[in-house]
């Protein structure tokens, strides 16, 4: 997994209309890279209402609010529109960004080992440098978590 301190490459993902972004798209700001197991699962749907309920505060401090996982394009679309997130949903199908970042890969759920995406949130300063990193994240308390990190008490 990327540690703090690391200048993250640039990367282009999709989101849920099939606009490219480019993590170079948004230097000069902060941003916040979350990586979730599956659309409309019932802990990556606490977690983006989470985010979703506080977004005008990240929006506030000027964060650039980042969602990632294998999920396709239309799936994100679907999820977007029921849930009402106003934050961009990449897809990252072939999950290269996710493993890039070791937010793809080997887990253990219950002593059962498999492969796939471990929720994990990283912390992008104005440069592209992580300066935070939450490996096991509480889908629940993650979106708190963060902002109290930026300095907000929620």
């Amino acid at each position: 997994m990327l540690e703090v301190g690391t200048k993250v490459k640039n990367f282009q993902l999709k989101d849920d209309k099939g606009i490219t972004h480019q993590l170079n798209d948004y230097l000069g700001k902060k941003v916040v890279i979350y990586f979730y197991s599956k659309d409309d699962s019932p802990g990556c749907t606490t977690q983006a209402c989470g985010f979703r309920d506080h977004y005008q505060v990240y929006e506030d401090l000027g964060v650039v609010l980042l969602g990632i996982s294998a999920d396709s394009s239309q799936s994100h679309e679907s999820f977007i529109s029921k849930y009402q997130l106003p934050f961009v949903l990449l897809s990252d199908e072939t999950t290269e960004v996710s493993t890039y970042f070791g937010a793809w890969g080997e887990k253990n759920l219950y002593g059962k080992i498999s492969i796939g995406m471990k929720r994990s949130t990283f912390i992008l300063n104005e440069e592209g440098v992580i300066e935070k990193v939450y490996k096991k994240v509480s889908a629940k308390s993650n979106p708190t978590d963060v902002l109290k990190y930026l300095g907000i008490q929620v």
